[in-house]
């Protein structure tokens, strides 16, 4: 098997119009019906924000068995709502994320969202900045990148959408009960291999590299680069946070606590 430090990505590409002075980048807000708090923030958020842009870096839902279900859930429907009037004022994009890996482009194109891959290379101006959810960086998590690897298949994604709404929902709870238990037992998560986003960064000719997944916001040195890591979002329990990282097209960038 291939070393993912070595094997170059499929790396999508995003050129922002010269009408975009400030990008705004979301991540990890795990969006269910159970945390009013936090979608009613993200709302208001995405209604009065003044970004030209909005680029969500994954795990916008805390699950997602396939765009039929949205069809059949009014939360799904009320984020869906919120996305669409978003995008008829600014422009919205979304990368899937661990969480949400599923989300399909029935499920965008009605709201008007532009899917991303993941990595994507963002010009905006002079700046080259590499986007990621983060979860492919993580090696550590050995268990993962196995289920990872299967999951993102379109194998496996064909026959497991081909299967019951019911049995996906089943499995999805599955999913979530096991991380549960693995906070609760105080399990440390992996973060993202340094040697891996030096190696994209080079592959992107990119001197940025903005990730989520981790839930562990920070700036670092990366080599010669910088890797800014997105804010989870909650609201419905402490610690609160709620963060956004603005992008300036004349190259200044700030968190924003949205809180």
């Amino acid at each position: 098997m291939s070393d993912p430090r070595t094997t170059r990505p499929s790396i999508g590409l995003l050129s922002a119009p010269e009408t975009w002075h400030t990008v705004d980048l979301i991540s990890d807000l795990h969006l269910q019906a159970s945390e009013t708090a936090t979608f009613e923030a993200w709302r208001d958020y995405m209604a009065s924000t003044p970004a030209d842009a909005v680029l969500i870096l994954g795990d916008l839902f805390e699950v997602w068995v396939g765009d039929d279900a949205a069809a059949l859930d009014p939360f799904l429907q009320s984020c869906a709502e919120v996305l669409r009037q978003t995008t008829q004022g600014k422009h919205v994009a979304f990368m899937p994320g661990n969480r949400d890996f599923l989300v399909g482009p029935e499920y965008l194109g009605r709201c008007g969202v532009e899917p991303l891959t993941d990595p994507t290379l963002l010009t905006l101006g002079q700046q080259r900045i590499l986007l990621t959810h983060g979860d492919a960086l993580c090696l550590d998590d050995k268990p993962y990148q196995a289920f990872r690897l299967q999951a993102r298949s379109p194998e496996w994604q064909q026959a497991f959408l081909a299967k019951p709404l019911a049995e996906r929902q089943e499995f999805a709870r599955s999913l979530r009960a096991l991380s549960e238990s693995q906070k609760h037992e105080g399990m440390s998560f992996a973060d993202a291999d340094l040697d891996m986003g030096l190696f994209w960064l080079a592959q992107a000719q990119a001197d940025l590299l903005v990730h989520g997944h981790t839930h562990r916001p920070a700036d670092h040195a990366l080599g010669p680069a910088l890797r800014h890591v997105l804010s989870d979002w909650s609201l419905d329990h402490a610690p609160l946070r709620a963060q956004v990282f603005r992008l300036q097209r004349d190259g200044g960038s700030q968190r924003i606590d949205w809180l």
